[in-house]
């Protein structure tokens, strides 16, 4: 578990010698599938292919307007679709907890988790609902939370289904650069936005990890995995609470990864390969094989760095966000 040796992934050559599409995702019909940040981005792609594939999808989203509107289009581009909007804020963990309620209330489960949603270097240090770091609050509590909170959906959905459930985390190739510091995991002596940015998705991989180990030490059906888009034009890039500065640099840079890395749609195939191919395994970490890792439809093992393996300190994060959350995750 927390003591476990440390493994370093490398890219399979199984993986590459063959290119995986959305044509070779299995049927969906039965399964419900829950993409936090659906309303735009990888997220929305996400859902409307799993849609396509007869899935139930909850497009979990903070603003009903733009869930709405997702909603809206997705209905009109698969007319049958089984598809709802879910309210839900990860900056706060009231919205969390309330969500998670109605979930478990219905006694319905959820086959496949997608912790998609994501907050990207705001310019100012900013602070979710409580109190936390909004980029650690939200890309790392907040998923935490939500997990811990849905596991009986998840453990339900092992009953009524011979798949497997998953729960498939959202990192970054930020996370090389990453480092966690555990005694200023909220950024209040210094902040950086990307070095804030780059910790959060290093602590997404690494729970993603932890979690993994703690599933198959509890002999659990259910799987932890872990995927990430390369260099993707999603919202992340565009729009947000910045200077105009700010906001016409990230718009050039957003026009550029658009012309040379790569889109929304290319960016979420490997969170649905993640989510639904057979040949992923336990504790597994995906993404685009192009150049860097940063964009490409050819999907396979992605490299990890070296401080993301560290099980010593992704136990001592694991405990750190149950304190914070005050909400204890047990596969």
């Amino acid at each position: 578990m927390v003591g476990s040796k440390p493994t370093i992934t490398v890219p399979s050559r199984s993986n590459m010698n063959k290119q995986w599409t959305i044509t070779d995702i299995p049927p969906q019909i039965g399964k419900r599938v829950l993409i936090t940040g659906a309303n735009s981005g990888i997220g929305y792609h996400a859902a409307l292919t799993l849609a396509r594939k007869g899935a139930q999808v909850i497009l979990a989203c903070r603003d009903e307007q733009r869930g709405e509107e997702a909603l809206a289009r997705l209905n009109a581009a698969i007319p049958d679709a089984r598809a709802e909007l879910a309210i839900l804020d990860l900056a706060s963990l009231e919205s969390v907890h309330q969500f998670a309620q109605r979930e478990l209330t219905g006694q319905r489960p959820i086959h496949i988790l997608v912790n998609n949603a994501g907050v990207m270097a705001p310019p100012k240090r900013l602070e979710t609902a409580d109190g936390f770091e909004l980029q650690f609050g939200t890309n790392v509590l907040g998923h935490f939370a939500l997990t811990a909170l849905l596991m009986p959906a998840l453990k339900l959905a092992a009953t009524d289904s011979p798949d497997r459930p998953r729960i498939v985390t959202i990192a970054s190739i930020a996370h090389k650069r990453g480092q966690i510091n555990l005694d200023d995991l909220q950024s209040k002596k210094t902040y950086s936005p990307m070095q804030s940015y780059r910790q959060s998705k290093l602590a997404n991989l690494m729970f993603a990890f932890e979690l993994d180990r703690r599933l198959r030490a509890a002999n659990s059906p259910i799987m932890s995995v872990a995927a990430h888009p390369g260099i993707a034009n999603t919202n992340l890039f565009r729009g947000g609470d910045r200077s105009a500065i700010s906001g016409a640099a990230r718009e050039l840079l957003s026009h550029f990864i658009g012309a040379v890395l790569n889109t929304d749609y290319a960016g979420a195939l490997p969170t649905l390969y993640a989510a639904t191919s057979r040949d992923v395994s336990d504790g597994g970490y995906y993404g685009p094989q192009g150049f860097l890792e940063a964009r490409g439809s050819r999907i396979g093992e992605a490299s990890v760095a070296r401080q993301a393996t560290d099980a010593s300190t992704a136990g001592r994060l694991w405990q750190v966000c149950e304190e914070l959350t005050r909400v204890g995750l047990r596969p």
